[in-house]
């Protein structure tokens, strides 16, 4: 029997994913945030489409997301990937954080092979694609509102074959979840220096962090990075 926490996320995953319909029985408050403007309005009509399903707090970029969780007014967040000043990623982690029992939905342009797991690793509630059917976002939230993961049926598939099977990932799948924030704000063109200031760390603990990042990807400099990255569909 597998004993380690992915394999319990996954079990669990699963087993909630086949009760997604149960309605709860009081009003969920959700924060949506998107830095499109359009996005959070096509969202925040069709939710309010759901008698038990409320917008009350809207943000467009990671500091504003965790401005809402601060405000104790949202019981669920429903967040982009891609934003301004602060990427997803890096809310997730700011707010889980500080709000470690707030569920937060990842609500993403990027394919769920791409960031899934990383993402449920570090308390993220649950991960789907914007390409996803709307009641699947209706379930989901419902879902993260017990408390509980949402997990797909491809993730799930991604969870079970990561169990044991290291050999077999991508090269980014084998990073620590530090590494792989450093990595992709590399990536993205952030500096070293711009990045201790931002994630709290020193200069030097950083680039520990993007020499490690190299010698796992077996990377020269962060123009491969940035290629890497897009080859792979972690950024845009």
């Amino acid at each position: 029997m597998c004993s380690s926490d992915l394999c319990k996320v996954l079990f669990h995953g699963l087993h909630w994913f086949d009760n997604r319909d149960e309605l709860p029985k009081e009003m969920i408050r959700i924060g949506l945030v998107d830095d499109h403007i359009i996005v959070r309005a096509g969202l925040k009509q069709f939710l309010a489409e759901q008698v038990d399903l409320r917008v009350t707090g809207e943000a467009g970029n990671g500091k504003e997301a965790l401005e809402l969780a601060r405000g104790g007014e949202v019981d669920v967040l429903v967040m982009d990937l891609s934003m301004p000043d602060q990427s997803g990623v890096d809310a997730l982690q700011a707010i889980k954080a500080r709000f470690p029992d707030l569920p937060v939905l990842i609500l993403s342009g990027y394919p769920e092979q791409h960031y899934a797991t990383h993402l449920l690793k570090q308390d993220a509630s649950g991960y789907l694609n914007k390409e996803c059917d709307r009641s699947e976002i209706i379930s989901a939230i419902r879902t993260v509102f017990r408390v509980r993961k949402y997990i797909t049926p491809a993730v799930a598939e991604q969870l079970a074959d990561s169990l044991g099977h290291a050999a077999e990932k991508q090269a980014h799948e084998l990073l620590s979840e530090r590494e792989f924030q450093v990595f992709l704000r590399l990536a993205k063109g952030e500096t070293v220096g711009a990045m201790a200031d931002s994630m709290a760390l020193s200069i030097k603990t950083v680039s520990t962090y993007r020499a490690r990042v190299m010698e796992k990807l077996s990377l020269s400099t962060n123009s491969d990075l940035t290629y890497y990255a897009l080859k792979n569909g972690l950024i845009q």
